[in-house]
């Protein structure tokens, strides 16, 4: 098979890869917690916040696929286990939250989280001149600095 020729060099792809699998890492994570707060909301703002959690872990989902897909295109393993995820993300598993005010903390700082991955990780796409992968890192920024800030107004902060 012939060696892959992109546009970008075998060390570039790694180093970008590597830092997709981090966000791949965290969006998963926070995937995961979405979920488990979609399901185990009570209380007041039961309802808003139900159909909240369902439409971003419902988008997360389809960004999960996504992110996987591009660290492929690059020519590496995109991975897809809990431990590599668990070993991965900076962004912790906190399964005891049970207030709506709390989880919506939990979620402010989970896509803040996020955030900074996505700032870490885009200057070496924009380096390698990797327009694919800055693209995706630009967007995914966006989507979770604006996440973060309606969770914030829910808090009123």
């Amino acid at each position: 098979m012939e060696a892959m020729n992109i546009g970008i060099n075998e060390q570039d792809r790694a180093r970008i890869a590597q830092g997709l699998s981090q966000l791949l890492a965290d969006t998963y994570t926070l995937y995961l917690q979405t979920h488990n707060f979609h399901w185990n909301v009570t209380g007041p703002m039961f309802h808003a916040l139900h159909a909240m959690f369902e439409q971003q872990y419902t988008e997360m989902a389809v960004a999960v696929d996504d992110i996987a897909e591009r660290i492929r295109a690059l020519g590496a393993r995109a991975p897809g286990s809990y431990l590599e995820f668990s070993k991965l993300s900076k962004i912790k598993e906190q399964p005891d939250v049970s207030d709506a005010t709390a989880m919506l903390q939990v979620l402010v700082q989970s896509h803040e989280t996020l955030v900074r991955t996505c700032r870490e990780v885009l200057p070496l796409a924009q380096e390698a001149a990797d327009e694919s992968s800055a693209g995706l890192l630009a967007d995914r920024m966006a989507l979770h600095e604006k996440t973060a800030w309606m969770l914030r107004a829910m808090l009123g902060s």
